[in-house]
């Protein structure tokens, strides 16, 4: 599912224009966007957790010439789904 299909499905399922649900749409994700850049995470309930996790920097190396390379530090954005996804996602999987 790409952008416009998912503000068309927002719009069939809320019962709203495509151009409310575009701008809702663009307001969820710079909320998310703006929350995790500040170093926050984003919980949704039955949904998942949106967060940032850092990375060390470390030593690659560059597979053609076998040359080392730094790699940079950096943050990392993770999505961790909830149980209620997970099920959602396996039916018939029985949680152990």
């Amino acid at each position: 599912m790409n952008k416009s299909e998912l503000i068309d499905f927002i719009a069939k399922n809320a019962d709203l224009k495509k151009t409310e649900a575009a701008r809702a749409l663009e307001a969820f994700m710079s909320g998310v966007s703006v929350t995790l850049k500040k170093g926050g995470k984003v919980q949704l309930i039955g949904f998942g957790t949106f967060d940032i996790t850092k990375r060390k920097a470390t030593k690659g190396r560059n597979p053609q010439t076998g040359e080392p390379l730094p790699i940079t530090a950096r943050r990392v954005l993770t999505f961790k789904p909830s149980q209620v996804l997970k099920a959602a996602l396996n039916p018939n999987r029985k949680n152990t």
